[in-house]
């Protein structure tokens, strides 16, 4: 549906929206009737995205940003302003994964998951405050952190920081954008079955027997499975629809209750 749905005649720009969670969360939000954009460095993966959701009838558009550099972000919000006028939905999903460890890790390699995971989201949100302010109503920004901001995690110290920030980013941010009738929430995904699921040998994480026997075999996830990017957007979605009106400053865990283990 375009002309109708619960989320009709806003506009939503979703970064890393050509795969995984972020396509997941817009194809959910078009449906709702939203003009979506998909925000992505990945450009020609996002056009082909944006090519198919504007063939089941919906509206999306795919523009490029490279969320680590602060010019680029800035003509995204200038392009976005320009073609709409405005923005209803911001969601900070893109991200890089590296593993790292304390002892091996370089300097260069722990900046540049902060630059992206972490400085990428507070550039988008105060690039598209003023964008969020011009919107008549429904003004969201929504964070895609991870369980990993929650729980410490081997081998991943700049990728849990980065998004342990992102926690608190969400609250604090919460907080000076409420007087604007502005919500500010995250999700937080547990293991999810998207293209930083592929281990650096190919493999898949989730076909791996330490995964299999911890978290399914002996219910560290008590869902028994990984999660979809689909299992991500329903979540998304409320927290950016009209329910979710006094919900602010807040992180939903989407694990598959695999944080009810810990």
């Amino acid at each position: 549906m375009t002309d109708q749905g619960r989320l009709a005649g806003r506009v939503a720009v979703i970064t890393g929206g050509a795969q995984g969670i972020g396509l997941a969360i817009a194809r959910r939000f078009a449906e709702e009737g939203a003009s979506v954009v998909l925000a992505d460095l990945k450009i020609e993966t996002a056009t082909n995205a944006a090519s198919d959701l504007q063939g089941a009838g919906l509206n999306a558009v795919a523009l490029a940003v490279d969320i680590g550099w602060d010019e680029s972000v800035k003509t995204l919000a200038g392009e976005v302003e320009r073609r709409f006028g405005r923005c209803e939905i911001l969601v900070n999903n893109a991200a890089i994964g590296m593993d790292t460890h304390i002892e091996t890790m370089s300097m260069d390699d722990y900046h540049r998951v902060i630059r992206i995971n972490q400085d990428g989201a507070v550039c988008m949100t105060m690039a598209f405050v003023p964008l969020l302010k011009k919107a008549a109503r429904g003004r969201r920004v929504l964070n895609v952190a991870s369980i990993q901001g929650l729980r410490g995690w081997p081998n991943q110290l700049a990728y849990a920081t980065a998004k342990g920030a992102i926690v608190n980013f969400t609250r604090a941010a919460s907080c000076d954008l409420a007087p604007h009738g502005i919500t500010v929430n995250a999700i937080a995904p547990g293991f999810v079955d998207t293209p930083m699921s592929i281990l650096p040998d190919g493999s898949h994480e989730y076909d791996s027997d330490w995964f299999r026997d911890i978290y399914v075999k002996y219910g560290r996830i008590p869902m028994r499975r990984f999660g979809h990017p689909v299992d991500m957007a329903g979540p998304a979605f409320f927290l950016c629809s009209d329910d979710s009106d006094y919900v602010t400053g807040q992180i939903l865990s989407v694990d598959g209750g695999a944080s009810a283990t810990f």
